[in-house]
């Protein structure tokens, strides 16, 4: 191909037919999820009542491959294979002799990498006879990919929004309602957990801990509900490994391979989406110097910050307790733009791949991901996500490194999403009105004081 090549593609029927799943290949395994209620080991009956069986198999599977079902991979159609960029624009700018690839997820109906495990997930319900579906959101990119997915398979959605996003983003809430949804602030007065926060404080401004715990006790309460997570859990994971499927199949026929891989995370869906194909060569030898950077913002420092131990899943300890780096599941984080990466815990998967040593983590302030998505906007031309910033900071910092040692590294990130409806928060950035937040140590104690005790 000719060295001044941009964009590489693939044709539809060289899309991926198996998920990967990187549970085959952990040296060490996971530990068990337990039980909320008896902290006993989990078993697949006790989750029946928020999952389908197919999905409640895929969380604990060792399969190292699990085949993508013809369905969803007709519903994949609409946007996959998705483009990977080499951001020559982006590297003449930084003046490094560093190689920067991204694969940009944006182009998706909801705009983000979240419709490829809410297509999934919305088939296997259907499949099982569930008529609804209820889930929490951060951003909104989730709960739109919900509703989008809920509408290609004839499914009722409720989407408990977390307040903050609800006020800063209502164009989310838009999306959701014309794809069907009913999209709803939380805390909200439609479940006892929500009433009693908003009895506690009217305006608590909400955190995914707590719109989990609203959205699980909706499912819990009917028999045609199911609950519907768009992050964190194993299976979710697994289904977005599509990305990194595909861009290692196209870095290949290139003749490239990353030397770091750079995502964003909040619960740790897309960096791991990318990268856990990619790892399957560190784990078995083959590339052992590749580098997996997961970047965090600052103000939620999960993987930074936060000590691995299990928590609960949400504010009610109502979610299974899982092992995780923590900031405690009573945590209530403040109101950044990048409202998807506010969770006060962390993937299982990714977790322990940080404690074994396999991965990185880094966080960075709110202010500092702007400059680089304003940066990247004015390269590349894609207006991206306040959670995608996080992972450019990241790529452009390691570029940097590049310019100042002289190295050529190949640098690969997942661009997880647009930002066309986060028009709000480049208003606050271009006028001066954004501001960080600090790292609140104190409130982080409080919550960390209420993890449960398991031996």
């Amino acid at each position: 191909m000719s060295d001044s090549t941009v964009k590489y593609t693939m044709q539809e029927r060289d899309m991926p037919r198996y998920w990967y799943n990187v549970q085959a290949d952990l040296p060490v395994p996971l530990a068990p999820a337990l039980h909320p209620g008896t902290g006993k080991p989990l078993t697949p009956p006790d989750l029946a009542p928020l999952f389908p069986m197919a999905l409640i198999m895929q969380e604990v599977s060792t399969e190292r491959y699990i085949e993508i079902p013809d369905e969803v991979r007709d519903v994949y159609k609409l946007w996959r294979p998705t483009t990977l960029f080499r951001a020559r624009r982006l590297e003449k700018a930084l003046g490094t002799p560093a190689k920067i690839f991204y694969k940009y997820e944006g182009v998706s109906p909801a705009g983000s990498h979240k419709p490829n495990t809410a297509v999934a997930q919305a088939y296997y319900n259907k499949k099982e006879g569930i008529k609804r579906m209820s889930t929490e959101t951060g951003a909104g990119q989730w709960g739109s990919a919900l509703a989008f997915a809920g509408a290609c398979f004839g499914l009722e959605v409720k989407v408990y929004m977390v307040r903050v996003s609800y006020d800063q983003k209502p164009y989310r809430r838009i999306m959701m309602e014309a794809w069907g949804a009913k999209c709803v602030p939380s805390p909200s007065p439609d479940t006892s957990v929500g009433r009693q926060m908003l009895a506690e404080d009217p305006k608590c401004p909400g955190s995914l801990g707590l719109a989990i715990s609203e959205a699980v006790e909706d499912a819990m309460s009917r028999e045609d509900t199911h609950y519907s997570l768009g992050s964190v859990l194993n299976h979710v994971l697994l289904h977005q490994t599509v990305i990194g499927l595909e861009a290692k199949k196209m870095m290949e026929e290139i003749g490239e391979y990353p030397d770091i891989i750079v995502g964003c995370v909040g619960g740790g869906s897309n960096s791991a989406g990318m990268f856990l194909p990619f790892l399957k060569d560190k784990l078995d030898g083959s590339k052992p110097n590749l580098r997996v950077v997961n970047v965090e913002p600052y103000s939620c420092p999960t993987l930074t910050k936060g000590p691995f131990a299990y928590d609960y899943g949400d504010s009610a300890k109502l979610a299974p307790i899982v092992k995780m780096y923590t900031l405690g599941h009573r945590y209530m984080p403040p109101p950044i733009h990048a409202g998807g990466l506010r969770y006060h815990g962390m993937s299982p998967i990714i977790s322990h791949l940080l404690k074994l040593g396999y991965v990185e983590a880094r966080a960075v302030h709110q202010l500092e991901t702007f400059e680089a998505g304003i940066l990247f906007a004015r390269t590349e031309g894609i207006l991206s996500a306040p959670e995608t910033m996080h992972a450019i900071r990241a790529a452009i910092d390691e570029a940097l490194v590049c310019k100042k040692t002289g190295e050529a590294k190949t640098i690969l990130f997942n661009h997880s999403g647009h930002g066309h409806v986060d028009m709000n928060a480049y208003d606050a950035y271009l006028s001066g009105k954004l501001q960080n937040y600090e790292y609140p140590s104190e409130k982080v104690k409080e919550a960390l004081a209420d993890l449960p005790r398991v031996s």
